[in-house]
């Protein structure tokens, strides 16, 4: 049994390494790669990514999952190896059902739509990206094809970022958090709105890099595994245990989008980085999904890096790096600028308490193209509806409308979205957690110590990986299975308080 287990570790290293390789091309066309090298990179990594497949789909890794059931069998649930096949079995049954050739043509063709966006989007030019996004349409039905067996045509899709989720699940869960959001929404539209003016100031890009880097170096970020570069738009990726890179923006007149930025991506990149070395180049190593991807990067970014206690201790020091441009700031206008409430286009810049409507308008357009009852043709018109219905505003043209996010030119329709409201919610379950765990948590925050929270936090969540699946975590770290209690508590106790609206 040790030298099957020793052979298929090897062959999932193989794998393994072929996709890493893949993904360092791809970091390298969103960061630096000449225009020029679009075409042929897109053969490349669609090469790559086809032998990654075929290794990993080989009959012989089928062959030793079954002559290791035994032994997966003879051991505890949440022992090492019998997790290992344990996943790599899940893994193993649902890329057999992909084609090599069906998923080269999905990476050939999602480098040459987002070479296609990335031109697009600056130019206001939908109808150049919509004959790529039928494409990609058309892809993500074909996907779903390969699963049968779901009870919605975004089952597959959804499963497979956010494994045991549905649209059975989600619709409802979304349906619920909606019906508590409105409310707080219209209370805090009722109350004047903080004046944010000199957020927009002009800001060097440097220094707002240098205090980026200063923070979530301090958050435990390890730069001796990671890096940080800039991109259109911003991402975690991870090629091994010891190479953990984050992207990111800037804008000279907006303050808080590259800081903010830097951040969430953070939280991202300690997760992964916090996954036990002995994981790496198999299939247990990373996080266990997009949702509770998300519940990191946005606890990083939100719960602690908009937090009074946090900036108690960072206001000062950004003022003594932007003296000019916010010393008549003070730290509670500061703190209200950065908290604002307010029905906004760009989902990656929007509040805390509107982000999921983004999400959620998102998710039910997806829905909608995949079920056929909406043409890419028409999803300019759709997007513009949803977001009057939703939050009372339309886009003035489609770059920040329909063309703002790069998912659906970067990869397939469904499946995407979901993720980032689930994160929200698990987030602030493992929040309420780590505050009964350390009930100090928020004064170290005050003093700019995070060795606690990001010990915490490593230990009972990230050190797994991909060891259990996210409902498991969920009980295993809260002691409760999902809900939306603790993320309503926790957005009615900061912004009622803030908006002085008691948290209704």
């Amino acid at each position: 049994m040790n030298d099957k287990l020793t052979e298929l570790k090897s062959r999932l290293r193989e794998a393994s390494d072929f996709n890493s390789a893949a993904s360092v091309l791809y970091w390298d066309q969103t960061t630096y790669m000449p225009p020029g090298g679009a075409e042929a990179r897109g053969r490349q990594i669609a090469a790559l990514q086809k032998l990654a497949q075929e290794r990993f789909t080989d009959p012989a890794i089928g062959r030793l999952l079954d002559d290791l059931q035994p032994y997966q069998e003879s051991l505890p649930y949440d022992d090492d190896d019998a997790s290992l096949l344990r996943v790599t079995r899940r893994d193993y049954e649902r890329q057999t059902r992909l084609p090599a050739q069906f998923v080269g043509e999905m990476a050939e063709h999602s480098i040459a739509s987002y070479q296609t966006w990335i031109k697009a989007r600056p130019a206001n030019d939908f109808a150049a990206v919509a004959p790529v996004l039928e494409k990609t349409l058309e892809l993500s039905r074909r996907y779903a094809d390969y699963f049968p067996g779901y009870g919605h045509i975004a089952d597959p899709l959804i499963d497979e970022s956010d494994p045991g989720m549905t649209v059975a699940v989600l619709r409802p869960l979304f349906k619920a958090l909606r019906e508590q959001l409105v409310p707080l929404v219209d209370a805090i539209a009722a109350q004047p709105v903080p004046d944010d003016s000199f957020i927009y100031r002009d800001y060097v890009e440097q220094q707002q890099w240098d205090f980026g880097v200063d923070i979530v170096r301090h958050y435990g970020y390890d730069f001796e595994r990671g890096r940080q570069d800039k991109t259109h738009h911003p991402y975690m990726i991870r090629f091994s245990a010891g190479d953990v890179r984050i992207t990111t923006r800037f804008s000279r007149n907006n303050l808080v989008d590259g800081l903010f930025s830097t951040l969430h991506e953070a939280g991202h990149a300690m997760y992964e980085q916090g996954v036990a070395q002995e994981y790496d180049a198999t299939p247990l190593g990373h996080g266990t999904s997009s949702g509770v991807h998300e519940s990191q990067s946005r606890l990083w970014e939100n719960v602690v890096g908009r937090s009074q206690p946090f900036w108690s201790y960072y206001y000062p020091r950004l003022q003594a790096v932007f003296p000019a441009q916010l010393g008549d700031v003070s730290e509670g206008a500061f703190y209200r600028a950065i908290n604002l409430v307010r029905p906004s286009l760009i989902r990656v810049d929007a509040d805390e308490v509107t982000y999921n409507l983004h999400v959620i308008i998102r998710f039910e357009l997806e829905l909608a193209l995949l079920e056929g009852k909406l043409a890419i043709g028409d999803l300019p018109d759709a997007w513009q509806a949803s977001y009057q219905e939703s939050l009372g505003i339309q886009a003035p043209d489609n770059r920040d409308g329909v063309l703002q996010d790069v998912h659906w030119y970067s990869g397939l329709i469904g499946g995407a979205f979901q993720g980032y409201t689930l994160g929200n919610i698990m987030g602030a379950a493992f929040w309420q957690a780590a505050l009964r765990a350390n009930p100090g948590v928020m004064d170290d925050i005050a003093q700019g110590e995070f060795a606690a929270l990001h010990g915490w936090l490593r230990d009972n969540l990230y050190r797994y990986g991909r060891k259990f699946t996210a409902d498991e975590l969920i009980e295993r770290v809260t002691g409760a299975p999902l809900t939306i209690d603790p993320y309503i508590a926790y957005l009615r106790g900061k912004f009622g308080e803030l908006y002085g609206i008691n948290g209704s």
